[in-house]
């Protein structure tokens, strides 16, 4: 693996999604934002949401639909409790699976917490040539997710692959007319 100082930063927004933390109480978020900031990415939104699907669905295609993010970080609501919804809210906003990236973060916390690790439905997907990672809300998981895969994966000089070029070729689009009513035919 070669790895140079030179990476090409993207822009990344970060989602924390919890029916019981606040913004003062969200490690793992902090945890993820301190960790892209310190490999030379820019933090371009950075929200908290309750594990609502509607709610995670419409914040999540909204920053698909945005030209300037480039990946998504999701935190919380990927396990299996009544209100865990994270992979029912952002899977059919998918265009692709990244099957590895679930695998992946399994078999590396299989370390940390061994066979609970089959309860963890952390997933990844491509969107509109936005990468989109979902991660379990704890801080360690957030940790081995990151330490493990993303930072590499994000990283536009590591080999043999990285998701970095595909990314940068987002393309344009006028994503603030969603923001422009047209209203009534009275009214104009």
């Amino acid at each position: 693996m070669t790895v140079s100082s030179q990476i090409k930063p993207l822009n990344l927004a970060l989602l924390t999604v919890s029916d019981t933390r606040g913004a003062d109480e969200d490690m793992s978020g902090q945890y993820l934002e301190d960790s892209l900031l310190a490999e030379g990415h820019r933090l371009t939104a950075r929200r908290l949401l309750p594990d609502d699907i509607y709610l995670i669905r419409a914040l999540i295609a909204r920053w698909i639909a945005e030209p300037d993010i480039h990946g998504i970080l999701i935190t919380g609501g990927t396990g299996f409790n009544e209100r865990d919804s994270t992979p029912e809210a952002v899977t059919p906003l998918l265009d692709k699976v990244i099957e590895g990236f679930g695998e992946e973060f399994r078999r590396l916390s299989v370390e940390e917490i061994g066979s609970s690790t089959v309860q963890s439905r952390a997933f990844g997907g491509l969107a509109n040539h936005t990468v989109i990672f979902c991660l379990p809300g704890s801080t360690g998981a957030c940790r081995a997710g990151w330490e493990g895969i993303l930072k590499h994966q994000l990283n536009s000089s590591h080999n043999p692959c990285n998701f970095c070029a595909l990314v940068l070729r987002k393309p344009d689009k006028p994503v603030a007319r969603l923001d422009n009513p047209i209203g009534s035919k009275a009214a104009r």
